[in-house]
């Protein structure tokens, strides 16, 4: 039974307050994309939203178990005529690293960029058996 606090779940409402006043500090100081990573049995699937982006301007690059996705957004020349009150779009150079573990087939990893969701799939292979050593104790 979980725990309830005049018919409220605390730990949804410390996340209520963590999200509501800590993500727009942490979000203004480095500008980032969101995920979903889900797997099957027959690979990893990672889509992120990057609106706006262009496809040549993500890179994604793999280095032993870790993929990195990264990406640059260039602030467009401000009109002079117009008065801003507010800027939310962040700007600036976006990156994301997962640790996917040694069996993905890195020479097999397909990624796709459409309508502003990119879906990079990890196919999955049989990991590499490691070899057994016996150690001699000195």
């Amino acid at each position: 039974m979980a725990i309830k606090l005049y018919g409220r779940d605390p730990l949804k409402m410390f996340e209520n307050v963590f999200s509501e006043t800590m993500t727009p500090f942490f979000s203004s100081m480095a500008p980032s994309f969101r995920v979903d990573v889900s797997e099957d049995e027959e690979a990893i699937y990672i889509d992120a939203d990057m609106p706006g982006m262009k496809k040549e301007d993500v890179k994604i690059s793999m280095d032993q178990d870790i993929l990195t996705i990264s990406s640059e957004r260039t602030h467009e020349e401000e009109e002079k005529k117009k008065d801003y009150h507010r800027i939310e779009r962040s700007y600036g150079s976006m990156s994301r690293s997962f640790t996917v573990g040694e069996n993905v087939d890195a020479e097999n990893i397909e990624a796709k960029y459409d309508n502003g969701v990119l879906r990079i799939v990890l196919p999955k292979r049989e990991p590499a058996a490691k070899a057994k050593k016996e150690i001699d104790v000195k």
